[in-house]
């Protein structure tokens, strides 16, 4: 059972066992969470790709944009995989970004925006194992999105494994998860984080605030809450120290 994490480092680590663990299940469309407001992407991608490296020249990495993809090779120059951007919905141009010898891919900080070239993408992609990193592919302040667009986009959500999750709901308590365990809602109480649900699916804005307001959901667990120092505002301040 993993506890919340004291760090950045402890949350990246296991979010890079939950995806192994995901991957050695045969789940093939796997996302990564780490939703803090302050925390800025690359920090996030230049402590996670080490743990991919074994992959070699088989691992392709994918960023939203040119710019941010021209940044990354610049600042990159000694890796053996390649990076490229996602681009723009030409069918013959984003065929011409996968290539029969690339095994594993990671997109990193895709958009709602993207939605369209990342379905067309891993239909291209076919079997072969994609990682979302702190994907922001459920933004709703993306504004004109139609019906269609909003379909699309919730049916490609629909087929990704969150396998690593953790988002401050307030000062005082969390939403974590790490694969293959539970949702987990935690709430500091007296200076301690206690768990007070487990669910088997990520609860929605109002089971959520039930359960915070002190109700209960059917999913919730008997189990008795286990108690955790709090931890959680200190892995805020460490982030809001290392994105100043």
């Amino acid at each position: 059972m993993a506890e919340l994490p004291k760090t950045l480092e402890d949350a990246i680590a296991q979010s890079c066992e939950a995806v192994k663990s995901a991957l050695a299940d045969g789940v093939s469309r796997i996302q990564v969470e780490l939703l803090f407001p302050e925390l800025k992407f690359m920090t996030v991608a230049e402590q996670f790709l080490p743990q991919f490296t074994e992959y070699e020249s088989r691992l392709k990495v994918f960023f939203a944009d040119a710019g941010a993809a021209a940044l990354a090779r610049r600042d990159w120059q000694d890796t053996q995989f390649k990076i490229l951007d996602i681009g723009t919905g030409r069918a013959a141009s984003l065929e011409a970004k996968i290539q029969p010898e690339d095994e594993i891919f990671l997109f990193i900080a895709p958009t709602s925006v993207e939605v369209p070239q990342l379905e067309k993408l891993c239909e291209i992609i076919g079997e072969r194992p994609v990682i979302m990193l702190t994907p922001r592919l459920e933004d709703s302040s993306v504004v004109g999105i139609g019906y269609t667009a909003r379909e699309t986009r919730r049916r490609f959500i629909s087929t990704i494994e969150s396998c690593y999750y953790i988002r401050p709901v307030d000062d005082e308590s969390a939403l974590f998860r790490c694969y293959p365990g539970l949702w987990e809602v935690w709430l500091e109480t007296a200076g301690e984080y206690q768990k007070v649900a487990e669910l088997p699916k990520k609860p929605s804005g109002d089971e959520l605030d039930g359960i915070l307001m002190g109700g209960q959901t059917e999913n919730t667990t008997d189990a008795t809450p286990a108690r955790k120092p709090g931890v959680f505002k200190s892995l805020q301040r460490f982030i809001k120290a290392l994105s100043s």
